[in-house]
């Protein structure tokens, strides 16, 4: 026994190999991020000077001589940035006007989102496509009952008092659930073989793409009105809301629509060989892997809406870059619009990053499951 011990190799240490092998990756990771190529070198030490000289004079703006603390602007006696200003207003830039002591409901209700979202977005959750149901139809309903009211117990809020990022989140959420199942009949539309449907579908598809989306917005505020019986009123949020989901819509058809010609002709050949209906195809079969490749598109049309809300304070909405303003306007704070404006960009940022960095690890997944790299 003792020779065959002598013999075998004893297994280095997990934690000591790893630790020995990190300057190896990162020296990898450099050469071949930053170091690959003359180009790239260059390119690399521009980089890093005009970091060497933006990072110091930012930091010190942004931290090192930033007041946070005080009541008001006389208290912000050094020359860096102001973030008392936003310290104080930050209730009006989440909620807007909402009645402070209903904020509660607010918050009730993005815990809400979260507790519904993550069942619905996470891998392995059991029964998840009932997760996902209840997302796109039992969270709106509590959801809304919750932020508006009107019922015993919840005082009503009128619309008028939303604002802040509430409402960058609530018309987003509203607008990419409104979009996204429409937008999948409409590439279906599109591809029919019925002309009708496919003349209207095009007709549909064309006429919100071509329209700008300030002119959607003016037309939902101002021309809807005048169209509507005597006496009979639209809430702003709702056509404004609406007017989004129909022009996000036309958006969402078109990479659907990609997606579903990403599919091979014999994925659904074999369906229909083994006695599927067409709606059991297309449901179990195509849409599936059309959805799987449309994952990069969806994500970045969420962004790029996301960041589209701030035009709502066009029609008399205020969002958090309409609460900004607003509070720019307060003659207690003029001169603080950099403070405002980099919280605005800094919270805008977050969450689009979040859901861009959902999306790749979300491809990510997906490509492992396939047995691909990416």
């Amino acid at each position: 026994m003792s020779e065959v011990s002598s013999i075998v190799p004893v297994a280095p240490d997990e934690e000591g190999a790893a630790a020995s092998n990190l300057p190896r990756r990162t020296a990898h990771w450099l050469r071949r991020n930053l170091f690959d190529s003359p180009a790239n070198i260059i390119l690399t030490f521009v980089a890093l000077f005009l970091l060497a000289i933006v990072l110091p004079a930012a930091w010190g703006w942004a931290v090192a001589q930033a007041d946070l603390w005080g009541d008001s602007k006389s208290a912000c006696v050094d020359a860096g940035a102001c973030w008392v200003f936003v310290r104080l207003r930050l209730p009006v830039f989440i909620f807007g006007q909402y009645p402070p002591s209903e904020q509660w409901r607010v918050i009730v209700a993005f815990a809400l989102l979260i507790g519904f979202a993550v069942p619905a977005l996470r891998d392995g959750t059991p029964h998840r496509a009932l997760w996902v149901v209840l997302l796109l139809t039992l969270f709106p309903l509590i959801a809304g009952v919750l932020l508006a009211g009107g019922v015993p117990g919840l005082p009503f809020v009128d619309t008028t008092l939303w604002g802040g990022l509430m409402l960058d989140v609530v018309i987003s959420f509203v607008t990419m659930a409104g979009s996204l199942p429409l937008g999948v009949l409409l590439a279906y539309g599109r591809r029919s073989q019925l002309a009708g449907i496919r003349t209207v579908s095009i007709a549909f598809i064309e006429l919100w793409r071509g329209v700008p989306l300030l002119t959607v917005l003016f037309m939902a505020a101002v021309l809807l009105p005048l169209f509507l019986p005597n006496g009979a009123t639209v809430d702003r949020l709702v056509r404004a809301m609406g007017a989004l989901v129909l022009f996000n819509a036309a958006y969402m058809a078109e990479v659907v629509r990609g997606g579903l010609q990403g599919v091979d002709t014999e994925q659904e050949e074999a369906a229909q060989s083994l006695g599927l209906a067409w709606w059991q195809t297309q449901t179990l079969v195509v849409l599936p892997q059309a959805m799987r490749i449309i994952v990069p598109g969806i994500i970045n049309t969420a962004v790029d809406f996301f960041k589209d809300t701030t035009l709502v304070t066009i029609v008399g909405l205020s969002d958090l870059l309409g609460a900004v303003n607003q509070s720019l306007k307060d003659p207690a704070w003029l001169g603080l619009a950099p403070e405002g404006y980099v919280f605005a960009a800094v919270v805008f940022f977050i969450c689009c990053f979040a859901m861009s960095a959902y999306g790749r690890s979300f491809e990510r997944r997906l490509a492992r499951g396939q047995g691909r790299t990416m």
